[in-house]
């Protein structure tokens, strides 16, 4: 009997849940349309120009400008030509430009505000992207604080790198990898004074703010795809340091440019560490990048965790208000959050949460996490069947923002693979509040690689 009572309970509670978040995020499918426009008016005042963006439905055609040809076959527009140092086409995700509304959704109708099929409005993003207009250092609606632009005034292009250990003719080297809107301060302020004194004095770590994010730089002529944020590792970490081999240790998103990264050099690779993989295998049928969409930002208002990944996801100009609130005014929020604890509590994560651009967020969510939704089959089959080195995956039981069923996919598709659930532990405390059991762990999987 209570067995069925909570069985109608639970299912009484996804109606109303479902039906709450088909009225809030009709509104918001409207809201994103109003902004949109709002956008564009104060964009031209402040900035003299038009910005373009992803709603835009330009006239089909045939593009032959420079390094760009677009070619249409009927309904389907295909991207058959591009050579630009920027960027490759097919590091866009799809989901970028094609959004359906959840009104479209329910009734199965194509709505042309978020359904855009055009590769010509592709190419005029691509082209504003990689040099077709003129972009500002800081945009009126990011943070202009010297924390989130000490990049522009250096004349190293590179990523911002907290690097600790040995300094020198070092055989060890770790590469840390932080996850979405965080920065390297994820792993500085929780593992690295937990690290034995034997291992700094025989390994170099490093931890990386990504591309957009932290005190990295945060170009407005950048789509941050995978390839991009690979470069910037390699331009940073590998290349200057003459990083032979190494370890990676990956959280959340950067568990995909983990994998990616071992994928281009599995010779070099000596363990393989990620906690939360987002890896949702694609049904047959299914369109990779938009099911992947709708995994991470299911358009729920219940767990609120969704709620937010929703709002960040799938509306380009909602979003852009949350960072002009948020993240243009961090300084404010940190305050507040020190008053109010009695500056009992660090304010790191709060950073790492606030430091970034819209464009970089924006662009990295849909480009990473969305377009790899076709490729990551491929990297685990790398991993499984042409990487030699260890491979180690570590979430929290609790965890709302990447469900444990990713690492149980991810132990079936790369057997192999040391899968580690932790018990009552989330996202966020898959780490933090249990750093020194975490860092005695991974420094026993290091030495475990290194005498394999």
């Amino acid at each position: 009997m209570g067995a069925t009572v909570r069985s109608v309970f639970r299912f009484s509670g996804k109606i109303v849940n479902d039906l709450i978040s088909f009225l809030v995020f009709s509104v918001f499918d409207v809201l994103d349309i109003l902004l949109c426009y709002v956008y564009k008016v104060v964009d031209f005042f402040v900035e003299d120009e038009w910005k373009p963006c992803y709603c835009s439905s330009p006239e089909k055609a045939i593009i032959n400008g420079g390094n760009i040809l677009v070619s249409e076959n009927g309904e389907a527009e295909k991207i058959v030509c591009v050579t630009s140092t920027k960027v490759q086409l097919e590091e866009i995700s799809g989901t970028l430009y094609s959004r359906p509304s959840l009104v479209a959704e329910v009734s199965k109708t194509s709505f042309k505000r978020r359904n855009v099929r055009s590769s010509s409005f592709k190419v005029e993003m691509i082209q504003e992207k990689t040099g077709g207009h003129k972009s500002h250092a800081v945009r009126w609606s990011d943070c202009d604080c010297e924390t989130c632009n000490a990049w522009s005034n250096s004349c190293k292009d590179t990523l911002f790198v907290h690097a600790e250990g040995r300094k020198d003719n070092a055989s060890e080297n770790v590469i840390f990898i932080h996850g979405f809107i965080s920065s390297s301060k994820f792993w500085t302020e929780t593992l690295f004074p937990n690290f034995s004194r034997s291992i700094k004095s025989k390994y170099r770590l490093f931890a990386i703010d990504l591309l957009g994010f932290g005190r990295s730089p945060k170009p407005h002529d950048s789509l941050y795809t995978v390839k991009e944020h690979l470069d910037m590792i390699e331009k940073t970490v590998l290349e200057p340091n003459k990083v032979q081999s190494f370890h990676i240790v990956a959280h959340s998103l950067g568990c995909i440019l983990g994998l990616a990264l071992a994928v281009k050099y599995p010779n070099s690779v000596k363990s393989l560490t990620l906690l939360a993989p987002p890896y949702f295998p694609t049904p047959k049928g299914e369109e990779p990048t938009q099911y992947m969409m709708r995994k991470v930002a299911p358009r729920q208002v219940w767990p609120l965790i969704a709620f937010g990944a929703s709002m960040a996801c799938w509306y380009e100009h909602v979003s852009r208000t949350i960072c002009l609130l948020i993240c243009k005014h961090h300084r404010t929020w940190e305050f507040l959050t020190k008053l109010i604890t009695r500056n009992r509590i660090k304010t790191y994560l709060i950073e790492g949460f606030c430091c970034h651009t819209h464009n970089a967020a924006w662009h990295t969510l849909h480009n990473v996490i969305c377009g790899t939704a076709a490729k990551i089959e491929g990297y685990l089959d790398i991993v499984q069947n042409h990487l030699n080195c260890s491979v180690n995956v570590f979430h929290g039981q609790d965890d709302e923002v990447i469900p444990v069923e990713c690492s149980d996919y991810f132990k079936i598709k790369v057997p192999r693979a040391n899968v580690k659930v932790v018990e009552k532990k989330d996202h966020i405390t898959i780490v933090v509040g249990r750093q020194e059991a975490f860092a005695r762990e991974l420094e026993q999987i290091w030495k475990t690689a290194k005498t394999s």
